[in-house]
């Protein structure tokens, strides 16, 4: 199974995409939507596993604005993304990527990279959680082959999505400055290395490596990046990234003390 994914801007013009979607023949098993949680109160609302199934898509509906229209048993999950909070996933092709059932609480979420257990790349899992964290939404197309795959990146194209590419670089852009800044070298030597230290910087983010020391991670490390996993501008990358990641962790906690 080949996936497709669009990021966008406003919940209406991911509604409008899933709804383009499927009238152009994907069937909805094969979509997914993902959007930042919600408050409690609405969430409330929603029918927990023991409720009615054939409801669940009006409810879903009632609770997120419409929710494309997503038929009865529509799968619906809950998981917990830090810096985030909530992130619920929707449609009857979540299933498809590991999400059970109904609404489970967010205390007993997982985080985003098992929810998504197959079909998507995992070195793509942190862009759709930088996104969620702007408060975006996520389509998700399973595709059968390279053709719909295709065809589901054009419709989701022309409804206004942002590519996966053009995420990463947004992304990378955002940061730039201040990796630079505390790079600790001039500026020329930042820019001589930037492509290694953001390769380190990305694969700190990839779920396999992520809370491991370069020590911890050495093994696999040196399986998927051979050739520059021992270069030095790697390796401060890979902290600066496992910094990253945590930093997220830290300010939810931080949150939460004060909450």
């Amino acid at each position: 199974m080949k996936t497709a994914a669009g990021i966008f801007t406003s919940m209406q013009d991911a509604e409008k995409a899933v709804e383009k979607l499927r009238l152009s023949g994907f069937n909805e098993e094969n979509l997914v939507l993902l959007i930042p949680g919600l408050p409690q109160q609405q969430l409330d609302a929603v029918p927990t596993e023991d409720a009615e199934q054939p409801g669940m898509g009006k409810a879903i509906g009632s609770v997120v604005g419409g929710a494309v229209g997503l038929a009865a048993g529509a799968a619906m999950a809950n998981v917990f993304l830090p810096g985030v909070g909530p992130v619920i996933a929707l449609g009857l092709g979540a299933g498809g990527l590991g999400v059970g059932g109904a609404l489970a609480g967010a205390a007993g979420g997982g985080a985003l990279e098992n929810l998504l257990v197959r079909g998507l790349p995992k070195d793509e899992i942190f862009l759709y959680e930088d996104a969620l964290r702007q408060g975006r939404a996520v389509v998700i197309v399973l595709c059968r082959d390279d053709e719909h795959v295709d065809r589901s990146r054009n419709i989701m194209a022309t409804g206004g999505a942002e590519s996966i590419d053009a995420a990463r670089e947004k992304w990378w852009i955002g940061l730039r400055d201040a990796e630079a800044a505390q790079y600790a070298a001039p500026r020329t030597a930042f820019e001589k290395d930037e492509q290694l230290y953001r390769s380190g910087f990305e694969a700190a983010l990839h779920p396999e490596f992520r809370g491991k020391s370069p020590d911890q991670a050495a093994g696999a490390l040196q399986r998927r990046f051979p050739k520059i996993c021992n270069e030095e501008p790697f390796r401060r990358g890979y902290a600066r990234g496992q910094s990253y990641a945590s930093s997220f962790k830290d300010n939810q906690k931080t949150a939460a003390a004060k909450g």
